[in-house]
């Protein structure tokens, strides 16, 4: 009998043993549920919707700003007003790094909600030109300092599995942003005073994101590496669930090791060890912004009303592409993966803008010419919004080592402001003087160079965690 029962409790614990081997492969193998980080990433794309809308506010409203505030018929006034808030931008993004790795992502979406709260304030009640200029930096700032932040966090906190569909939701916020910003400014020209409702309104959803990410998780790869191991966990538990946190911290731990991104320095970023993931970073947010995308965005209606078509139906068109094109993007993000929707969208943009040489040449007259035009600029539209919108700044945050990542898509994204105030502030000014065949030529031409720089440069990420993303680039280069 006790032989027996020793033979018994002996299977019985080797049992138990090889139930709990089991259920430890089974744990990491199990996708966390992406429910329980989707508030959270609601929550930070809120930063997206502000950045949208007030790049696309001036888009109905320009007109009437020019006459209220007496700079009409000034093409470099009314560039200034578009581009003075992404002179703004460039310094918000230029420190992002820098405040999202001291005060951590949460506040730095709060530091980010204020100037546009403050800038929105100033532009609404401005008298002069000088007033909604100085609104518009304030403005601008805050845009900046938004999107780099965003990108990393909701790569920080989403499970691999749906990270690209939560990057993409980013960007439908920008669009829905942008498509209100061009709803709301729609009585503008009817109503007298009209613009300053519209910039009212972005008060509304920058008191949201302040508010709301005060209850929001902040993000543990950060918490991590300041040594808030506890808080760390804490974080996970309530973005992936319980059973997920021990192998979520075992994967952190492989390549966070404690090397603080405090002992970083600028000249590693820009000239040593990480250059070449820097030169991919800001080449590919040069060449997306030389596509002539915020030219678009910026000056549709401008563009549409030269051929007669009303610019509310206009503007209606190229949002709801824009959307489209952002749902597709979220829907195959995760199954086609980053590279291919870059490819297949510079591609297609590169193509649109051939068409729109095509509107702009004597080959094309009257309706024909009208047709072109307006159906190559909606298809541009539609292909950035599938690839070339959502994917840069989800790519970089994947490929960036961890002890870098927030200051180094901080100079990326500083690029793509500098590269973005000067379209917007020479674009009407370029039409003027080589006309639009060249410049879409130029724009065209930049879309097949970005065609050639992904096919050569760009590593696919889709599915791969973080850290697997990180282990894998250092070997590729210790190779």
């Amino acid at each position: 009998m006790r032989g027996r029962q020793r033979v018994s409790s002996r299977e019985h614990i080797l049992g138990h043993d090889k139930d709990e081997n089991l259920a430890s492969v089974r744990i990491p193998n199990a996708k966390p549920c992406w429910r329980r980080s989707l508030r959270h990433v609601i929550v930070a794309s809120l930063s997206s919707f502000l950045y949208g809308y007030h790049i696309g506010v001036v888009n109905e409203t320009l007109e009437s700003i020019s006459i209220d505030l007496g700079f009409s018929g000034n093409t470099m006034a009314e560039g200034l007003v578009v581009s003075i808030c992404l002179g703004g931008a460039f310094v918000g993004s230029l420190f992002s790094g820098w405040i999202a790795d001291g005060v951590g992502r949460r506040r730095s979406f709060q530091l980010c909600a204020l100037p546009m709260i403050i800038g929105a304030g100033m532009s609404a009640t401005a008298k002069t030109l000088w007033g909604m200029l100085l609104g518009r930096l304030f403005v601008g700032t805050g845009m900046g300092l938004g999107p780099p932040v965003a990108a990393l966090y909701v790569a920080e906190v989403s499970p691999p599995a749906v990270r690209g569909a939560f990057g993409a939701l980013t960007q439908i916020a920008t669009c829905l942003g942008l498509m209100g910003s061009l709803f709301i400014g729609i009585p503008a020209k009817d109503i007298v005073g009209w613009w300053r409702i519209c910039f009212w309104v972005s008060v509304i959803p920058a008191t949201m994101l302040a508010l709301f990410m005060e209850i929001c998780a902040e993000s543990p790869h950060w918490l991590f590496k300041r040594g808030r191991t506890i808080e760390a966990e804490a974080s996970f538990e309530k973005l992936l669930g319980g059973v997920h946190v021990k192998p979520a911290m075992n994967e952190l731990s492989k390549s966070d090791r404690g090397d603080g991104s405090d002992s970083v320095k600028l000249s590693e970023l820009i000239c040593g060890r990480y250059f070449r993931v820097m030169f991919i970073g800001s080449t590919l947010f040069a060449l997306q912004q030389l596509s002539g995308i915020n030219a678009v965005f910026y000056f549709s209606s401008t563009v549409f009303e030269s051929f007669g078509v009303p610019s509310a139906i206009a503007n209606t068109c190229v949002g709801v592409c824009n959307l489209l094109g952002s749902v597709v993007a979220m829907i195959l993000m995760d199954k086609l993966g980053r590279k291919v929707l870059l490819l297949g969208s510079f591609l297609g943009m590169g193509l649109s803008m051939g068409v729109q040489v095509i509107a702009a040449s004597s080959f094309a007259s009257g309706f024909g010419s009208m047709y072109l035009s307006v159906g190559g600029m909606l298809l541009f539209v539609l292909s950035f919004a599938f690839g070339a919108g959502p994917v840069p700044c989800l790519i970089m945050s994947e490929i960036l080592p961890s002890n870098i990542r927030a200051k180094a898509m901080a100079i990326c994204l500083a690029v793509h402001w500098v590269i973005n105030f000067f379209v917007g502030l020479f674009f009407l000014r370029l039409l003027e003087l080589i006309g639009a065949q060249l410049l879409y030529s130029i724009f065209g031409f930049c879309c097949l160079i970005a065609v050639v720089f992904v096919k050569k440069n760009i590593l696919e990420t889709k599915g791969k965690s973080l850290q697997e993303i990180e282990i894998a680039l250092l070997a590729q280069e210790a190779n």
